[in-house]
């Protein structure tokens, strides 16, 4: 009856593969409007399923509207339901390409994920879940958990000599996140903002794709140049990593930190702070950011992909006091705030300094892993390279004076099986760092790293 064919082996129950078929019939217009159903009793005879079936089937197909039933009549077929077929959209056939085999990846910004204490981990997220209170596990607003912005505000004191309350402080999922909704907040349109140059080219796509218009802003072996912020004529908003600039490595001199903080007052404009791996310095105690200059114009963006692990999506920004109101409005309307579980987890992994002793293993393993890769260059090219930017971080960026590397050496470096990025991809105005190339070494252990060394200097050398 109908053509209904029901599968009893499949996972769908009965009552809704009834309902399928009978939605179906009626959208392709082979059921017409007010054409009467067959009774519920007729039905399930002929199915061969109990009347109950056929009854939660057409109770479902009455509460969507597809049919009317009242009493004493027959159940007829709605008004209006018929469509016409729609053509599945056609996506064109694109060649697969063959995967390379990638023998060392000298990838920028990744940890060493295997050092990461999972197993105590695990057991922060128990702990968590077990003793959070009930009310946390509402909407607990858009600045974060309290106990972790305590956390956090102790940890920036310990860290790095931060001062800094905890109501200034409000997490984001990662400090893309926050970058974004710092766009939102500064960048209208339009909006011009000063950039380094060269630059992040993940946090220069979030400005593009707010609209915003990129006044570049040329960077030496110590960072932003801040000589040039005075041809930029009517500005915005300065981006910048003082404390280990992406991706040459320089640290911002006091000079050009007064110049920038002058710069910024004499505008009116705020500069967004980036500190995304200072932790990790092998030379002296993590560098004091920018923010201390001047809390109300610099905004400070933090995060724990690289102390913690990149999958965790917490980081935070510390905002001037008249930006707040704004920031709450727009994330509470956008996602509202950040699973609470794993921000009690990380207050906890904060409380008990364990993330403190985690992190001093880890510079001692990256330091070795750095020496390593300084060690491998001297001994594959004596003398004919220098290093940027050596002393913070998990990359370095490496210059072969002499030497001009583009997107066509990196595709060579690829088919033999290493990964690098040369500097000048990451350029806005081209021509400037031809020489250098961008080393990432965090996750790569030594014997790995000689590997990619000797690699490299076969494929530069060819």
């Amino acid at each position: 009856m109908l053509g209904i064919e029901l599968n009893r082996n499949h996972e769908l129950q009965l009552w809704r593969q009834i309902y399928q078929y009978l939605k179906e019939l009626m959208l392709s217009g082979h059921l017409k409007a007010g054409e009467a159903l067959p009774s519920t009793r007729e039905l399930a005879k002929d199915l061969k399923v109990s009347r109950n079936t056929v009854c939660e089937a057409y109770d479902l197909l009455i509460a969507e509207g597809f049919i009317i039933s009242r009493q004493g009549a027959p159940t007829r077929v709605s008004e209006g339901l018929c469509l016409e077929p729609v053509k599945p959209a056609s996506t064109p056939k694109l060649k697969s390409k063959a995967v390379r085999s990638i023998s060392v990846s000298f990838r920028t910004g990744r940890p060493d994920l295997k050092q990461f204490p999972r197993f105590l981990w695990q057991q922060l997220l128990h702990k968590a879940s077990e003793e959070l209170p009930l009310e946390d596990f509402g909407y607990t607003g858009p600045q974060g958990l309290p106990d972790l912005r305590e956390e956090i505000t102790a940890w920036l004191f310990r860290s790095r000599g931060l001062k800094v309350s905890a109501e200034d402080i409000f997490i984001t999922a990662g400090a893309t996140q926050g970058l974004h909704l710092i766009a939102d907040i500064l960048c209208g349109k339009g909006q011009k903002i000063l950039m380094e140059d060269p630059c992040h080219l993940g946090m220069l796509g979030t400005f593009l794709n707010k609209g915003c218009s990129i006044i570049p802003i040329p960077v030496d072996a110590e960072g932003m140049q801040t000589d040039y912020l005075s041809k930029c004529g009517s500005t915005g908003p300065i981006y910048v990593t003082p404390s280990h600039q992406f991706p040459l490595g320089g640290i911002l001199p006091a000079s050009r930190r007064t110049a920038l903080i002058r710069f910024a007052r004499e505008k009116d404009l705020y500069i967004i702070e980036d500190d995304y791996d200072s932790e990790f310095r092998y030379s002296g105690e993590p560098i004091a950011p920018l923010y201390t200059l001047d809390p109300q114009r610099v905004i400070y963006v933090g995060t724990f992909s690289k102390a913690v692990f990149p999958a965790l999506r917490i980081g935070y920004v510390i905002l001037p006091y008249q930006l707040q109101e704004h920031w709450r409005n727009l994330r509470t309307y956008t996602d509202v705030q950040n699973p609470p579980f794993e921000q009690a987890a990380l207050a906890e992994f904060l409380r008990t300094r364990k993330l403190d002793r985690h992190v001093q293993k880890m510079r001692k393993i990256y330091g070795l892993r750095r020496q390593v890769l300084l060690d491998s260059l001297a001994e594959a090219f004596s003398s004919e390279w220098i290093a940027y930017g050596d002393s913070a971080g998990l990359h370095v960026a490496i210059d072969f004076p002499g030497r001009r590397f583009d997107e066509g050496f990196k595709s060579s470096c690829l088919k033999n099986g290493v990964y690098i990025t040369p500097v000048e991809s990451h350029c806005l105005e081209k021509g400037r760092h031809q020489s250098k190339l961008l080393m990432g070494y965090g996750h790569l252990e030594p014997d790995v790293i000689r590997k990619g060394v000797s690699l490299l200097s076969h494929i530069i050398k060819k």
